[in-house]
Protein backbone atom coordinates (compact mmCIF):
# COMPACT_ATOMS: atom_id res chain seq x y z
CA UNK A 1 0.00 0.00 0.00
CA UNK A 2 1.17 3.56 -0.63
CA UNK A 3 1.86 5.54 2.52
CA UNK A 4 -0.78 8.19 3.19
CA UNK A 5 -0.45 11.43 5.11
CA UNK A 6 -2.78 14.30 5.87
CA UNK A 7 -0.16 16.54 4.33
CA UNK A 8 -0.45 14.72 0.99
CA UNK A 9 -2.38 16.36 -1.81
CA UNK A 10 -5.76 14.63 -2.10
CA UNK A 11 -5.67 14.65 -5.90
CA UNK A 12 -2.25 12.98 -5.88
CA UNK A 13 -3.46 10.31 -3.48
CA UNK A 14 -6.48 9.66 -5.68
CA UNK A 15 -4.29 9.07 -8.72
CA UNK A 16 -1.96 6.78 -6.76
CA UNK A 17 -4.84 4.67 -5.51
CA UNK A 18 -7.17 4.45 -8.47
CA UNK A 19 -4.59 2.90 -10.78
CA UNK A 20 -5.13 -0.39 -8.92
CA UNK A 21 -8.56 -0.05 -7.30
CA UNK A 22 -11.02 -1.37 -9.93
CA UNK A 23 -13.76 1.15 -9.22
CA UNK A 24 -16.14 -0.15 -11.85
CA UNK A 25 -19.48 -0.87 -10.31
CA UNK A 26 -20.63 -2.88 -13.29
CA UNK A 27 -20.96 -6.04 -11.24
CA UNK A 28 -24.73 -6.10 -11.68
CA UNK A 29 -24.28 -6.94 -15.34
CA UNK A 30 -23.13 -10.38 -14.15
CA UNK A 31 -26.24 -11.20 -12.14
CA UNK A 32 -27.90 -13.30 -14.81
CA UNK A 33 -25.03 -15.75 -14.83
CA UNK A 34 -25.35 -16.69 -11.19
CA UNK A 35 -27.98 -17.12 -8.53
CA UNK A 36 -27.42 -17.85 -4.84
CA UNK A 37 -28.03 -17.03 -1.14
CA UNK A 38 -31.51 -15.87 -0.08
CA UNK A 39 -31.66 -12.17 0.84
CA UNK A 40 -35.40 -11.63 1.12
CA UNK A 41 -38.71 -13.31 0.43
CA UNK A 42 -39.17 -14.34 -3.20
CA UNK A 43 -41.96 -12.99 -5.37
CA UNK A 44 -45.16 -15.01 -5.38
CA UNK A 45 -44.86 -18.07 -7.58
CA UNK A 46 -43.86 -21.69 -7.54
CA UNK A 47 -41.05 -22.92 -5.32
CA UNK A 48 -37.65 -23.67 -6.84
CA UNK A 49 -38.15 -27.38 -6.15
CA UNK A 50 -41.00 -27.54 -8.69
CA UNK A 51 -39.16 -25.71 -11.48
CA UNK A 52 -39.27 -27.47 -14.86
CA UNK A 53 -36.18 -29.23 -16.13
CA UNK A 54 -35.65 -26.83 -19.07
CA UNK A 55 -35.52 -23.81 -16.76
CA UNK A 56 -33.04 -25.47 -14.41
CA UNK A 57 -30.96 -26.55 -17.39
CA UNK A 58 -30.54 -23.09 -18.92
CA UNK A 59 -29.61 -21.63 -15.53
CA UNK A 60 -27.00 -24.39 -15.08
CA UNK A 61 -25.57 -23.77 -18.56
CA UNK A 62 -25.26 -20.03 -17.94
CA UNK A 63 -23.49 -20.60 -14.64
CA UNK A 64 -21.03 -23.11 -16.07
CA UNK A 65 -20.20 -20.85 -19.03
CA UNK A 66 -19.66 -17.92 -16.67
CA UNK A 67 -17.33 -19.92 -14.44
CA UNK A 68 -15.31 -20.73 -17.55
CA UNK A 69 -15.48 -17.02 -18.51
CA UNK A 70 -16.63 -18.03 -21.98
CA UNK A 71 -18.31 -14.85 -23.24
CA UNK A 72 -19.48 -16.41 -26.51
CA UNK A 73 -21.12 -19.33 -24.72
CA UNK A 74 -22.81 -17.04 -22.17
CA UNK A 75 -24.15 -14.74 -24.89
CA UNK A 76 -25.50 -17.74 -26.85
CA UNK A 77 -27.92 -18.16 -23.93
CA UNK A 78 -29.18 -14.57 -24.24
CA UNK A 79 -31.70 -13.48 -26.84
CA UNK A 80 -30.38 -11.09 -29.53
CA UNK A 81 -33.22 -8.81 -28.38
CA UNK A 82 -32.24 -9.04 -24.70
CA UNK A 83 -33.20 -6.02 -22.56
CA UNK A 84 -32.08 -5.07 -19.07
CA UNK A 85 -33.52 -2.61 -16.54
CA UNK A 86 -30.21 -0.69 -16.60
CA UNK A 87 -30.32 -0.22 -20.36
CA UNK A 88 -27.97 -3.04 -21.37
CA UNK A 89 -28.46 -4.75 -24.70
CA UNK A 90 -27.05 -8.04 -26.01
CA UNK A 91 -24.01 -6.28 -27.49
CA UNK A 92 -23.30 -3.96 -24.54
CA UNK A 93 -23.61 -6.86 -22.09
CA UNK A 94 -21.09 -8.85 -24.13
CA UNK A 95 -18.67 -5.91 -24.17
CA UNK A 96 -19.04 -5.28 -20.45
CA UNK A 97 -18.51 -8.95 -19.59
CA UNK A 98 -15.38 -9.04 -21.72
CA UNK A 99 -13.94 -6.02 -19.91
CA UNK A 100 -14.93 -7.32 -16.48
CA UNK A 101 -13.33 -10.72 -17.02
CA UNK A 102 -10.12 -9.11 -18.23
CA UNK A 103 -9.94 -7.35 -14.86
CA UNK A 104 -11.01 -10.44 -12.89
CA UNK A 105 -9.72 -13.62 -14.58
CA UNK A 106 -10.80 -15.67 -11.55
CA UNK A 107 -14.43 -15.24 -10.51
CA UNK A 108 -16.60 -17.86 -8.84
CA UNK A 109 -20.34 -18.05 -9.54
CA UNK A 110 -22.74 -20.11 -7.42
CA UNK A 111 -26.39 -20.53 -8.34
CA UNK A 112 -29.76 -21.09 -6.74
CA UNK A 113 -33.27 -20.50 -8.05
CA UNK A 114 -35.62 -18.64 -5.69
CA UNK A 115 -39.02 -18.94 -7.35
CA UNK A 116 -40.58 -19.18 -10.78
CA UNK A 117 -43.84 -18.90 -12.66
CA UNK A 118 -45.06 -19.52 -16.19
CA UNK A 119 -46.44 -16.58 -18.16
CA UNK A 120 -47.70 -17.75 -21.53
CA UNK A 121 -44.72 -19.21 -23.39
CA UNK A 122 -42.22 -17.66 -20.94
CA UNK A 123 -40.74 -18.59 -17.61
CA UNK A 124 -40.19 -15.79 -15.09
CA UNK A 125 -37.61 -16.66 -12.43
CA UNK A 126 -36.41 -14.69 -9.42
CA UNK A 127 -32.78 -15.42 -8.68
CA UNK A 128 -30.08 -14.26 -6.30
CA UNK A 129 -26.45 -13.93 -7.31
CA UNK A 130 -23.25 -14.25 -5.36
CA UNK A 131 -19.97 -13.52 -7.13
CA UNK A 132 -16.56 -13.78 -5.48
CA UNK A 133 -13.14 -13.29 -6.93
CA UNK A 134 -9.57 -12.08 -6.50
CA UNK A 135 -7.35 -10.24 -8.94
CA UNK A 136 -3.69 -9.24 -8.75
CA UNK A 137 -2.37 -5.73 -9.31
CA UNK A 138 1.40 -5.92 -8.95
CA UNK A 139 2.00 -7.44 -5.52
CA UNK A 140 -1.48 -6.52 -4.28
CA UNK A 141 -4.55 -8.77 -4.11
CA UNK A 142 -7.93 -7.17 -4.74
CA UNK A 143 -10.94 -9.13 -3.47
CA UNK A 144 -14.47 -8.76 -4.75
CA UNK A 145 -17.74 -9.96 -3.20
CA UNK A 146 -21.09 -9.13 -4.77
CA UNK A 147 -24.67 -10.21 -4.06
CA UNK A 148 -27.48 -9.32 -6.47
CA UNK A 149 -31.14 -10.29 -6.70
CA UNK A 150 -32.86 -10.16 -10.07
CA UNK A 151 -36.00 -11.15 -11.94
CA UNK A 152 -35.38 -12.78 -15.31
CA UNK A 153 -37.60 -13.78 -18.22
CA UNK A 154 -36.76 -16.88 -20.29
CA UNK A 155 -38.14 -17.94 -23.67
CA UNK A 156 -36.84 -20.66 -25.99
CA UNK A 157 -34.06 -21.49 -23.51
CA UNK A 158 -32.69 -17.94 -23.59
CA UNK A 159 -32.76 -14.91 -21.27
CA UNK A 160 -34.85 -12.23 -22.95
CA UNK A 161 -35.37 -9.70 -20.15
CA UNK A 162 -33.84 -8.90 -16.78
CA UNK A 163 -34.65 -6.57 -13.89
CA UNK A 164 -32.13 -5.93 -11.10
CA UNK A 165 -33.95 -5.81 -7.74
CA UNK A 166 -31.18 -5.46 -5.15
CA UNK A 167 -27.41 -5.20 -5.31
CA UNK A 168 -24.46 -4.77 -2.96
CA UNK A 169 -20.80 -5.10 -3.94
CA UNK A 170 -17.66 -4.77 -1.83
CA UNK A 171 -14.04 -4.57 -2.95
CA UNK A 172 -11.10 -4.73 -0.53
CA UNK A 173 -7.33 -4.58 -0.85
CA UNK A 174 -4.35 -4.24 1.46
CA UNK A 175 -3.09 -6.14 4.47
CA UNK A 176 -5.84 -4.84 6.76
CA UNK A 177 -8.73 -3.19 4.85
CA UNK A 178 -11.10 -1.18 7.04
CA UNK A 179 -14.04 -3.13 8.45
CA UNK A 180 -17.07 -1.00 7.69
CA UNK A 181 -20.83 -1.05 8.19
CA UNK A 182 -23.04 0.46 5.49
CA UNK A 183 -26.39 1.80 6.68
CA UNK A 184 -28.51 2.44 3.60
CA UNK A 185 -32.07 1.40 2.66
CA UNK A 186 -32.65 -0.71 -0.44
CA UNK A 187 -35.94 1.02 -1.29
CA UNK A 188 -37.16 4.56 -0.60
CA UNK A 189 -40.10 6.71 -1.65
CA UNK A 190 -39.81 9.63 -4.07
CA UNK A 191 -38.56 12.75 -2.31
CA UNK A 192 -37.77 10.84 0.90
CA UNK A 193 -34.81 11.91 3.03
CA UNK A 194 -32.66 9.06 4.33
CA UNK A 195 -29.30 8.39 5.91
CA UNK A 196 -26.26 7.23 3.94
CA UNK A 197 -23.79 6.20 6.65
CA UNK A 198 -20.50 4.35 6.27
CA UNK A 199 -19.13 3.51 9.72
CA UNK A 200 -15.61 2.24 10.37
CA UNK A 201 -15.92 -0.48 13.01
CA UNK A 202 -12.42 -0.12 14.48
CA UNK A 203 -10.75 2.63 16.55
CA UNK A 204 -8.77 5.05 14.39
CA UNK A 205 -5.86 5.55 16.76
CA UNK A 206 -3.25 7.67 15.02
CA UNK A 207 -3.98 6.39 11.53
CA UNK A 208 -5.00 8.69 8.72
CA UNK A 209 -8.41 7.86 7.28
CA UNK A 210 -9.56 9.11 3.89
CA UNK A 211 -12.82 8.50 2.12
CA UNK A 212 -15.58 9.68 -0.15
CA UNK A 213 -19.15 8.88 -1.09
CA UNK A 214 -21.19 9.54 -4.18
CA UNK A 215 -24.59 9.04 -5.77
CA UNK A 216 -24.70 7.91 -9.37
CA UNK A 217 -27.52 7.38 -11.86
CA UNK A 218 -27.68 3.88 -13.28
CA UNK A 219 -27.49 3.61 -17.04
CA UNK A 220 -25.64 1.47 -19.54
CA UNK A 221 -22.90 4.08 -20.05
CA UNK A 222 -21.81 3.75 -16.41
CA UNK A 223 -21.00 0.08 -16.89
CA UNK A 224 -18.08 0.99 -19.12
CA UNK A 225 -17.34 4.50 -17.78
CA UNK A 226 -17.58 4.44 -13.96
CA UNK A 227 -17.37 7.59 -11.86
CA UNK A 228 -14.49 8.69 -9.64
CA UNK A 229 -14.29 10.04 -6.11
CA UNK A 230 -13.02 13.21 -4.50
CA UNK A 231 -11.28 11.99 -1.34
CA UNK A 232 -11.43 13.85 1.96
CA UNK A 233 -10.03 13.26 5.44
CA UNK A 234 -12.49 11.46 7.74
CA UNK A 235 -11.73 12.55 11.31
CA UNK A 236 -15.15 11.31 12.53
CA UNK A 237 -14.41 7.66 11.71
CA UNK A 238 -16.76 7.33 8.79
CA UNK A 239 -19.05 9.08 6.33
CA UNK A 240 -22.39 10.39 7.54
CA UNK A 241 -24.71 11.94 4.99
CA UNK A 242 -28.39 12.85 4.80
CA UNK A 243 -29.56 12.57 1.21
CA UNK A 244 -32.87 13.11 -0.52
CA UNK A 245 -34.37 10.79 -3.10
CA UNK A 246 -35.31 12.19 -6.52
CA UNK A 247 -38.87 13.38 -7.09
CA UNK A 248 -39.51 10.73 -9.73
CA UNK A 249 -39.03 6.92 -9.59
CA UNK A 250 -35.60 5.69 -10.66
CA UNK A 251 -32.74 3.51 -9.44
CA UNK A 252 -29.42 4.86 -8.13
CA UNK A 253 -26.04 3.56 -7.05
CA UNK A 254 -24.69 4.84 -3.72
CA UNK A 255 -20.98 4.16 -3.40
CA UNK A 256 -18.32 4.83 -0.78
CA UNK A 257 -14.61 4.23 -0.34
CA UNK A 258 -12.59 4.25 2.89
CA UNK A 259 -8.78 4.31 2.74
CA UNK A 260 -6.04 4.05 5.31
CA UNK A 261 -2.36 3.18 5.27
CA UNK A 262 -2.84 -0.59 5.41
CA UNK A 263 -5.97 -1.15 3.35
CA UNK A 264 -8.89 0.03 1.26
CA UNK A 265 -12.57 -0.93 1.34
CA UNK A 266 -14.99 0.18 -1.36
CA UNK A 267 -18.70 -0.61 -1.33
CA UNK A 268 -21.73 0.12 -3.44
CA UNK A 269 -25.45 -0.50 -3.03
CA UNK A 270 -28.40 -0.08 -5.35
CA UNK A 271 -31.34 1.97 -4.03
CA UNK A 272 -34.69 1.84 -5.80
CA UNK A 273 -36.80 5.00 -5.63
CA UNK A 274 -40.49 4.13 -5.80
CA UNK A 275 -43.66 6.21 -6.13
Amino acid sequence: MPKLSLTDNIGTITKRLFHFVPWSWSISLLCAVSITTILSSPVSGESAQTAPRELKEVIREIEEAANRQNVAEVMRLYSPNFTNSDGLSHSSLSEALTQMWKKYPRLNYSTKLQSWEKQGDRFVAETITNIQGVRKSGDRSIELNSTIRSRQHFANQKVIKQEILTERTQITTGTNPPQITLNLPQTVSVGQKFGFDVIVNEPLGTQVLLGAAMEDKIDSNRYLNPGEFELQALPAGGIFKLVQAPKAPETLWYSAIVIREDGITAITQRVRVKQ
